[in-house]
């Protein structure tokens, strides 16, 4: 890492940069920090899929993209205090090793609601007019073929929202003005009535994968939600209805999917997320014309790094600051004396419990 000079030293992972050091984005809020006149701003010399200690000395914070934390990246974090996750997944952290090493995580909530919520809609509108297909009829000469691929309208159909943290409750609002039916909703830890208040009814999961045209998901990628969506539970969907994932690879079974895609056993599908990525070979995916695939950045915009960047690095102001950033994700590290020492060292203000 860079050498840093200032009070509280902020490193950015180096997948934020090119082979000549500029940043990929066009505005990651990177200003928000450079204009703090306590902080100070390096970067990782290095991508590597996991984050090494070595790469961390002399770090306070760091603002992680893509790279892995894992409990050998924290072997060393005498002077770590926060890991900023540049989005809301955080399963490719540690959580528990964050803790045990005094580190907070804390993720950049709400800031890609809009974005993600936007992408959906998109991917639903594509689906259902057959855009992909439609595109390749005129590309390759075979005009008259038009009358076999009838879309439909997303009036009078039904939505069905896996996950209804700030994401899904986007997407419900997004599409009020398409005449929808009553969206249903799978989320065991929002009570009904919260639901209901959003205009939206609480459901089971296996109800709501009967009963929807779309299956969207919006959850965390976790112990209770990994192989989410299996064989039964893709043999419960119409074979109208379409399964769109911007959330996380491994919620989807893939085999499973891969096979009622293949069959046609449902309409068909829109990924955005995969096990294993990146996938930097043809995946077995571009087989299928029901399908529609994007590199998990079908969301990404300049607005969106930008709202983003701007809460990650405002999260490492109010650390400073001795205030709690929003997003933690382990708030318990609050009560480690072992934290609350290193935070009285690096912060410029009275810490704020």
């Amino acid at each position: 890492m860079n050498s840093f000079q200032g009070t509280f030293r902020v490193a950015l992972t180096a997948d934020f940069y090119d082979a000549n050091g500029n940043t990929k984005y066009r505005d990651i809020g990177l200003d928000r920090l450079q204009s703090h006149g306590g902080i100070e701003v390096g970067r990782l010399s290095e991508h590597h899929p996991e984050i090494g200690a070595e790469q961390l000395a002399g770090a306070n914070g760091v603002i992680v993209l893509s790279a892995r934390v894992t409990a050998s990246s924290l072997a060393a974090s005498e002077n770590l205090l926060a890991i900023g996750r540049f989005g809301v997944g955080y399963d490719s952290v540690d959580v528990a090793a964050c803790t045990t090493a005094d580190v907070v995580l804390f993720i950049t909530a709400g800031a890609v609601d809009h974005s993600v919520a936007e992408a959906t809609v998109g991917w639903m509108l594509a689906l259902t007019h057959h855009v992909r297909v439609k595109d390749t009829l005129v590309r390759e000469g075979r005009w008259d073929d038009r009358s076999r691929f009838m879309g439909s309208e997303l009036r009078d159909r039904t939505l069905g929202i896996v996950g209804f943290g700030g994401i899904g409750r986007a997407v419900l609002k997004m599409l009020s003005g398409f005449g929808m039916s009553t969206p249903l909703v799978f989320d065991p830890f929002v009570p009904a009535s919260v639901i209901a208040e959003s205009g939206a009814k609480a459901v089971s999961l296996d109800e709501l994968l009967a009963q929807s045209d779309f299956v969207s998901l919006h959850c965390p990628l976790n112990d209770q939600t990994r192989n989410l969506i299996g064989e039964r539970e893709l043999s419960l969907m119409r074979p109208t209805a379409y399964l769109l994932n911007t959330a996380r690879g491994g919620i989807v079974e893939e085999d499973a999917l891969f096979a009622t895609l293949s069959q046609r056993r449902i309409a068909g599908a829109a990924l955005d997320c995969f096990v294993g990525e990146p996938l930097t070979s043809p995946p077995q995916w571009g087989q299928l014309d029901n399908v529609l695939l994007a590199p998990h950045s079908i969301a990404w915009t300049d607005e969106l790094f930008r709202d983003i960047g701007r809460s990650a690095c405002q999260g490492m102001i109010d650390l400073t600051e001795g205030r709690r950033p929003r997003g933690v994700i382990n708030p318990e590290v609050f009560d480690r004396p072992g934290f609350q020492a290193k935070w009285g060292r690096l912060q410029s203000r009275p810490v704020t419990l």
